[in-house]
């Protein structure tokens, strides 16, 4: 018997359900990515890679090494298997040749990228499951990967809901020209003043959002406005969800993409907050005015040789799974961390996983989950200042 009460044998049973409104709630089925034909990306306006250390420099792009892609994958698959072992249902995505040269009528990019971060592309609210926008044109078509699984459990589930946003362009005109020549050589403070001020590299030409910007607290839904996110991407799903509370958040961060290692929910009352990327004043004063104890994560462990062709940063250690409001999936070196939570009366659960991050992020990124324990509740009460 597992926390959420289910066996293995439960779970290939169970009748297929789309039900999942937070972070915490019992987890019983969810969706692992795969590394399978992952590539450096080709040059795009929205991102730049750049390891000239790692045998790509700026402007070059290709197939990640096949040893790496071996030990991502088996990580991602020994992942996948110990959660089956808990009594949860697991899908994977059906990979395509990602190092395909992809086009619509507006532009040609010559490489796709992967599958690995299911969580980048699909939100699940409710019984709804949306796919982003996104908004590198590297990522444009990586939906694919996902439509028969989406397929099978619209098939499955006849209280489902599937929701695409709106596939946007993606022309030259959604991307500030000569962002990246400029901004890595502003001094942080003027980083940091572009971020409050939503000066980044996308334009407001059209929606963009990444679902991994998107944290899930019942009635609350807390977007962070990122280098993949911006204000009408906010706006859209501000009017998508008009029974809901959506709160556009920035934190404190240079290089903010993705929210789920900076202001990471835990269980009802308790969040975790990466202290190097501060949150606004109002945010931190609006969670304790409801009662919400806001935990700064300890410092990650440290990367002497931070992993070869990786764009994440060592604060991805706040990128956890819960399986459930006492039980938490952590990466294995993160050993502080879990030393930390388990105080709280967490049950901490080690992943080997730091071979995954070249390949898009951590625990939290390579997954979705389809379905949890649980029904909508408010979370938060009282309101306070713009929340």
């Amino acid at each position: 018997m597992t926390e959420n009460g289910t066996t293995p044998a439960d779970s290939a049973t169970r009748p297929v359900r789309v039900n999942s409104w937070n972070g915490w709630d019992p987890l019983r089925h969810v969706v692992v990515g795969r590394a399978d034909n992952a590539v450096v990306q080709a040059p795009e306006p929205a991102v730049r890679r750049d390891f000239p250390d790692d045998g790509f420099p700026l402007g070059t792009y290709g197939p990640m090494p096949a040893e790496m892609t071996a030990e991502a994958n088996e990580q991602l698959d020994n992942f996948a298997e110990m959660l089956r072992r808990r009594g949860i249902r697991v899908d994977r995505p059906t990979p395509v040749d990602f190092s395909r040269q992809v086009a619509t009528p507006d532009w040609t990019q010559d490489s796709m990228s992967g599958c690995m971060p299911p969580r980048d592309l699909l939100l699940t609210v409710g019984n709804e499951i949306l796919e982003a926008t996104m908004s590198y044109r590297s990522r444009w078509f990586e939906y694919l990967c996902y439509r028969p699984l989406l397929q099978g459990l619209f098939d499955a589930d006849e209280n489902m809901r599937w929701e695409a946003a709106p596939k946007p362009r993606l022309t030259d005109a959604s991307y500030r020209p000569g962002f990246w020549d400029t901004y890595n050589t502003l001094e942080t403070e003027e980083q940091l003043a572009r971020v409050r001020d939503y000066d980044l590299v996308l334009t407001e030409a059209e929606p963009l959002f990444d679902a991994a910007d998107v944290a899930r607290f019942g009635k609350d839904l807390f977007v962070q406005l990122s280098f993949v996110t911006n204000r009408s991407g906010y706006q859209w799903l501000k009017r998508h969800f008009p029974d809901y509370r959506v709160h556009a958040v920035t934190s404190t961060n240079t290089h903010p993409l993705h929210i789920d290692a900076t202001w990471v929910p835990l269980r009802p009352g308790l969040v975790l907050h990466c202290g190097e990327r501060l949150a606004d004043a109002e945010l931190m004063e609006f969670f304790q005015r409801n009662d919400w104890e806001i935990i700064e994560a300890v410092q990650p462990a440290s990367w002497d040789h931070p992993p070869k062709l990786s764009y994440c940063s060592p604060w991805l250690a706040g990128n956890m799974l819960n399986l459930g409001p006492n039980t938490l999936c952590i990466e294995e070196k993160e050993v502080a961390l879990a030393d930390q939570l388990s105080s709280y009366g967490f049950e901490v659960v080690p992943v080997p996983f730091r071979a995954v991050g070249p390949f898009g992020g951590g625990l939290h990124c390579a997954t979705f989950d389809i379905e949890r324990d649980g029904e909508l509740e408010d979370y938060f009460p009282r309101r306070y200042g713009r929340f």
